[in-house]
């Protein structure tokens, strides 16, 4: 794996209990944005990890030829080597990292649980694909970045400045793929929304309440916007988790 160059990307693990929770960051974001969260699930006691994801947290040429089937294998991959050490593991994600969460528990009926914050479900529009094409086929293999969508001033997760065009096709196919299997998920859900997100509608939200079979507890954060676990509500976040983890873990 090429060496993180973001400040904060690197990943983050501990090895502190019985149980264990995935953490999963976002699209072209790394690491940094999901610390706070992953070293407060490892004070709570639990082992914990999270990894880079390829092409991430370095920069963006990186990422230009990765696509979901790269994040996918290495979240799996961190799944795995946390359910062999773990009595039960919790998949805990923010935005595409909430994407992966809802993958690997359709994939894995043992995940104990899942807290998502802001995460991508709802395939876009087939004008925005259009788009997209278009701009590939004008030559070109990036749009504008995504990233940053904070409101608490002088904070930033370090996401790249750019969007890859080829991994963001992918990551867009695979929410559709995501969202067509929500029923089978069982396990319990803490879903965390924010009021002014401006990178994903609430309507994604809305489908893992609608479809997802197991129980869905929301919440719904009045002052982040979409990186909400390093926003305003970072605290309230960190604190439902856990205890969150402590219900799933407990039962």
């Amino acid at each position: 794996m090429v060496s993180p160059i973001v400040e904060g990307a690197e990943p983050f693990s501990a090895s502190n209990g019985q149980d264990g929770v995935l953490v999963l960051h976002g699209f072209t974001g790394s690491p940094r944005s999901m610390r706070p969260l992953a070293e407060a699930f490892a004070d709570a006691g639990y082992c914990v990890e999270l990894p880079l994801l390829p092409g991430h947290g370095t920069s963006i040429e990186d990422m230009l030829d990765t696509t979901f089937a790269d994040w996918s294998r290495a979240a799996n991959e961190a799944f795995q080597s946390l359910a062999a050490r773990c009595n039960r593991v919790m998949v805990a994600g923010l935005s595409m990292g909430g994407t992966l969460s809802l993958w690997l528990a359709e994939r894995h009926p043992e995940v104990a649980g899942l807290v998502l914050v802001n995460p991508l479900v709802e395939q876009a529009a087939e004008s925005f694909y259009e788009m997209l094409h278009g701009i590939l086929d004008a030559g070109m293999d990036r749009i504008p970045g995504v990233g940053e969508d904070i409101a608490l001033e002088g904070v930033r997760e370090g996401a790249y400045e750019a969007t890859p065009v080829v991994p963001l096709l992918s990551l867009m196919d695979a929410a559709g793929e995501v969202a067509a299997a929500l029923g089978v998920i069982s396990c319990p859900v803490l879903l965390l929304s924010s009021r002014a997100d401006h990178v994903l509608p609430s309507s994604n939200g809305d489908l893992v309440v609608e479809h997802v079979s197991g129980p869905v507890e929301r919440v719904w954060l009045e002052r982040s916007y979409h990186v909400a676990t390093l926003d305003h509500d970072q605290a309230e976040i960190e604190q439902r988790a856990v205890e969150f983890a402590s219900k799933v873990f407990s039962s």
